[in-house]
């Protein structure tokens, strides 16, 4: 009896201590075993309690009368299934007649307290079958992507999402993205793990760092462009819309369309196109989208509306030529100059990470998502990467980078250097590095992009 107490005790303590320290841990070697059970015992008293039953069908209430029996209780809705993750429970179920997925969405946080859960996310799987999505511990609190990632080509792994799943950034879905935060609020992080996500694929990297290229240039092996000031940038950009007219100009002489031609050997793009005619495809991201926009004399008004005329082009046109935008700031309304709110519509993926005012967070999601919006506020200032990640559908979720250091993305950057693709459109822009691979050597921009 004695040995069994202390074998209770040493399993209660080291449950305690996982509970605390590893909480993926915890909750693969005792979590899931409690949490099943929580929700299978008290499923049927919480959909009660939640307002997610129907009233019993009237021929079985009809039937208890007859039969003298004791009137059905209302009906929750069916579980389909119940399965465990990494990272919590994936229930999905069937609704009776007369509910709507909308009731399930607003009972979310009462089934989170009710089930014990740390985080409750329902979602439409079609017709009458809601999923949700339960987690067990803070995920974002310590991000660990999982082993397996779901790689294809322009789409790429960049952080955790809040209830276990990946977020991916998709260029071939989503082409442009927005994102926004403020100081230290972990925008370099999230850029660092796009470009190192990028650097392992078959594409050209185009960047814009004009923060004199403190951010970019230590990349710079991996770059075919960079640019690290205004002047700078919008011979870059100016370079990229003729780039964009060429390949259009390709997609045009290979259509070759006639009577016999299927619909879809028909080229409107270039991943239409054969493998050995298709161009390069173009991920331009641009640091600090203000200093592009900002001007103090005529002539730098001058050059600041031929840049936005650039980006506009390229953020309208560039998608079916195989070049996408990344645009990075910590504001980016209308108090930018004219132009920019059309950029900002054309810019399908937002991304916001803690922002310092309403206004800010308005800027990406006021026009798509108001919940978003509130979401973004509300990102604590002790929790460095954490962001709030939506598209033009109004969709939404909490997102996390795991942390990548400059050091870590500059060895993958170097190590996939042998990838960058030689643009001839870009070549004065691309910069100049040391022949060496050594760590230590130096990175300076090409003479010809700072002339």
């Amino acid at each position: 009896m004695a040995r069994l107490s202390v074998v209770l005790l040493l399993v209660v303590a080291t449950a305690l201590v996982l509970r605390w320290r590893r909480p993926a841990w915890y909750w693969m070697a005792f979590g899931i075993t409690f949490a099943v059970l929580r929700v299978l015992v008290r499923y049927a008293s919480v959909m009660d309690a939640c307002g997610l039953t129907v009233p019993p069908a009237r021929w079985r209430l009809a039937l208890a009368r007859m039969t003298y029996r004791p009137a059905p209780e209302p009906r929750a809705p069916r579980i389909l299934r119940l399965r465990p993750t990494l990272t919590g429970l994936v229930l999905r179920l069937k609704l009776r007649p007369g509910q709507d997925a909308f009731d399930v969405s607003a009972a979310t946080d009462r089934l989170r307290h009710s089930f014990g859960m740390y985080g409750v996310i329902a979602r439409e799987i079609r017709a009458g079958v809601v999923e949700l999505r339960m987690t067990g511990y803070d995920v974002l609190k310590r991000v660990q992507m999982p082993a397996k990632l779901d790689r294809a080509p322009m789409r790429v792994p960049v952080a955790l999402r809040e209830d276990g799943s990946v977020h991916y950034r998709d260029y071939r879905t989503v082409p442009h993205g927005l994102t926004l935060g403020a100081t230290e609020s972990g925008k370099s992080v999230y850029q660092r793990n796009l470009v190192a996500g990028l650097a392992a694929q078959d594409v050209a990297l185009v960047g814009i760092d004009c923060k004199q290229g403190v951010e970019l240039f230590p990349l710079a092996r991996r770059f075919s462009a960079l640019a690290d000031d205004q002047d700078t940038a919008l011979g870059l950009l100016e370079a990229l819309v003729s780039h964009m007219e060429s390949v259009y100009q390709l997609v045009r002489e290979q259509q070759r369309i006639s009577v016999d031609v299927p619909d879809a050997e028909i080229a409107a793009d270039i991943w239409d196109l054969a493998e050995g005619l298709r161009p390069t495809p173009i991920v331009v991201l641009v640091d600090e989208v203000a200093e592009l926009a900002l001007f103090a004399s005529k002539e730098e008004e001058k050059r600041r509306d031929r840049i936005i005329t650039a980006l506009v082009r390229l953020a309208q046109l560039g998608r079916a030529a195989g070049i996408y935008l990344e645009i990075c700031g910590q504001r980016f309304g209308s108090e930018l100059g004219k132009g920019i709110t059309m950029l900002r519509a054309q810019l399908t993926g937002r991304t916001v990470h803690r922002v310092n005012d309403e206004t800010s967070a308005n800027m990406a999601f006021g026009d798509i998502s108001p919940e978003a919006a509130l979401a973004a506020i509300q990102i604590p200032a002790n929790a460095p990467g954490v962001a709030v990640a939506g598209d033009s559908t109004g969709g939404w979720s909490r997102i996390r980078a795991p942390h990548t250091s400059l050091r870590e993305a500059v060895n993958l950057c170097n190590k996939h250097a042998d990838r960058t693709p030689n643009v001839p459109a870009l070549a004065p822009f691309r910069p100049a590095v040391a022949s060496s691979a050594s760590d230590a050597a130096p990175l300076n921009k090409a003479s010809s992009a700072t002339a």
